[in-house]
């Protein structure tokens, strides 16, 4: 086969596969950035921001990537010298610490399991000796990631909130959606969060780029205290009426006629409808794997079911293969696989189901992989039937598109009560 024949399938955690209809709104001159559509465009975008996210608080976008993100979350809430816990869990919550020393804080880490999600009782067990040792509490911030997509791990965002209080803890609640808004319920201000970091490139649909903070009032009043703020990331700044100070000079525009675009086609399917989608490619997939799985040569990363993300599966192979894997993919079928990365680089490969994803994208992904498997002599049992009949089981006969009625795949899915998918068609 020709690569040059047919759409690559892309088949990483980010970026993405952008929607045509998202590339077609860039596809058009700048614009003055003071007047016209552009400043509508940037608040219609934050007000719809606070839907995705579930908040009615404070919504920012940068022009950045996720280590932009999470300096902003940073340096607006904290003082040199500030404690704040890592909640292990993959590589991103980590890096995320990494990034938190080198600005002059002080970082803990709760160590966790390299195949298991961060336990909510172990966060309340050391918050509360945390108090014990010191009733003021140094522990500022607790940083902790939604979807790790190196792992392929989903963390309980709720149940940490709950651990946290049970400690009777003051600590702000950091958290990483990047891999996992527009993908999975999250809801911000129910579960207690206070500063969700996000980015523009994996369930959003649109181009890297774009980085997001939404905030709580907690964060909010934290901010007016902190000495890390600087020029460019510093919300309060951000909040002035005048359109470029929302970018802290010339905003992004093309990125975000895409974002605004992305946001009409999420909330036209519903969100319910899109986190059931996922949740089925993601159960999809993991029947895939399992079914491969049944001659020893593939595993799941993740071990508990619950754990597994709705966004991305990563999944253990011998080394000698991946590569191999990898290139016939590429090289034979169009179809670019994920890396392992971190802890997992030449140990695992990842096939991410995020975004713009439909059931026959994903199929032809399986597919392909089984056929390199064959190719390559690396034993294997049949996953593609197990990843059709899974969705044959979920989506039955009569039912217009794959988010609409079922059980779901992972625990935060949730049946939605439409019927329609805005014209698009998900399945």
């Amino acid at each position: 086969m020709s690569v040059s024949t047919g759409r690559e399938f892309l088949s990483i955690p980010g970026p993405t596969n952008i929607p045509d209809d998202v590339l077609g709104a860039m596809h058009r001159p700048a614009v003055d950035i003071y007047s016209g559509d552009l400043p509508h465009v940037t608040m219609s975008c934050l007000e719809d921001l606070k839907t995705v996210f579930a908040t009615t608080g404070q919504t920012f976008i940068f022009a950045a990537n996720g280590h932009g993100a999470w300096e902003a979350a940073l340096s607006n809430t904290l003082s040199r010298g500030d404690k704040v816990l890592v909640l292990e869990s993959g590589r991103f919550a980590t890096a995320w610490g990494e990034m938190a020393r080198k600005m002059g804080l002080d970082v803990e880490v709760l160590p966790g399991g390299p195949r298991r999600a961060v336990d909510p009782q172990a966060v309340a067990d050391y918050l509360a000796q945390d108090a014990k040792r010191d009733p003021g509490q140094q522990i500022k911030a607790v940083l902790v990631v939604q979807i790790d997509t190196a792992a392929g791990v989903v963390n309980d965002i709720k149940a940490i909130r709950a651990a946290i209080t049970e400690a009777g803890h003051s600590a702000l609640y950091f958290v990483d959606v990047i891999a996992s808004l527009g993908c999975m319920s999250f809801s911000m201000d129910e579960w207690g969060v206070d500063v969700a970091v996000a980015g523009s490139q994996k369930g959003l649909m649109t181009p890297p780029g774009l980085r997001f903070n939404a905030v709580s009032a907690k964060a909010m009043s934290a901010h007016e205290r902190a000495d890390l703020t600087t020029h460019y990331w510093d919300w309060t700044a951000r909040l002035a009426p005048e359109h470029y100070n929302k970018y802290c000079g010339t905003p992004p525009e093309h990125l975000l006629f895409g974002l605004r675009k992305a946001l009409d086609m999420l909330l036209a399917e519903g969100l319910d409808n899109v986190f059931r989608r996922h949740a089925l490619l993601a159960g999809a997939t993991h029947e895939a794997v399992r079914g491969w799985g049944s001659s020893g040569a593939l595993e799941l990363n993740i071990i508990e079911p619950q754990e597994r993300a709705a966004s991305v599966t990563t999944i253990l192979l011998n080394e000698q293969h991946i590569v191999p894997l990898l290139d016939y993919a590429r090289d034979n079928c169009n179809v670019v696989l994920g890396i392992g990365i971190g802890d997992y680089n030449g140990k695992a490969f990842r096939i991410a189901h995020m975004g713009y994803a439909n059931a026959p994208m994903l199929l032809g992904t399986l597919s392909v992989i089984e056929m390199g498997l064959s190719a390559l002599g690396v034993p294997h049992g049949k996953g593609v039937q197990a990843a059709i009949d899974f969705l044959a089981r979920e989506v039955p006969a009569g039912k217009q598109h794959l988010g609409e009625t079922g059980a779901a795949g992972e625990a935060d899915a949730k049946s939605p009560e439409t019927t329609t998918c805005a014209g698009q068609t998900c399945c």
